[in-house]
């Protein structure tokens, strides 16, 4: 695509036109029905980001979680103080580093996978589109995703 000369429908100012609400929208209706698979599980969408993340490697720091999920400490914090506070987590200042602080899954937490297999069949059927199309809408939203990122460290 000519990006000095973009097709009308990025031309015309008018919000249905713009990729960004696109995304903003879909976004927000995929927290929709994530917030109703979730329910059952007592977590927020965030939260869990942040135990499938622990699920595939427990004892993982702070900013690790942080780099993986894209969140700041200033988001982190408060929702993993939160999480334990729920029993879902643990917090642990390091042994090797004490600025660091270790996130480990307790029980509870590490039983929430077995619950949440359900999950990601329910959303792919909420789609309501071939897996095929989904692994694609996937690939070019991480490309995206990266396409953006580098022009903002540019």
């Amino acid at each position: 695509m000519d990006t000095k000369n973009p097709p009308a429908l990025f031309a015309v100012p008018r919000l249905e036109n713009q990729l960004c609400f696109s995304l903003y929208a879909a976004g927000l209706a995929m927290n929709k029905v994530y917030r109703r698979l979730l329910k059952p599980l007592g977590v927020t969408y965030l939260q869990y980001l942040v135990l499938m993340v622990l699920w595939q490697r427990d004892g993982l720091t702070v900013s690790a979680i942080g780099d993986e999920l894209s969140l700041d400490s200033a988001t982190l914090t408060p929702l993993l103080k939160r999480m334990e506070a729920a029993k879902l987590l643990r917090r642990q200042r390091s042994q090797a580093d004490e600025r660091q602080v270790e996130i480990w899954l307790t029980p509870e937490g590490a039983g929430l996978q077995k619950a949440a297999k359900s999950i990601q069949p329910a959303i792919v059927e909420a789609c309501g589109c071939p897996v095929d199309e989904l692994v694609g809408l996937k690939r070019s939203l991480d490309l995206l995703r990266e396409q953006l990122n580098s022009s903002v460290q540019e």
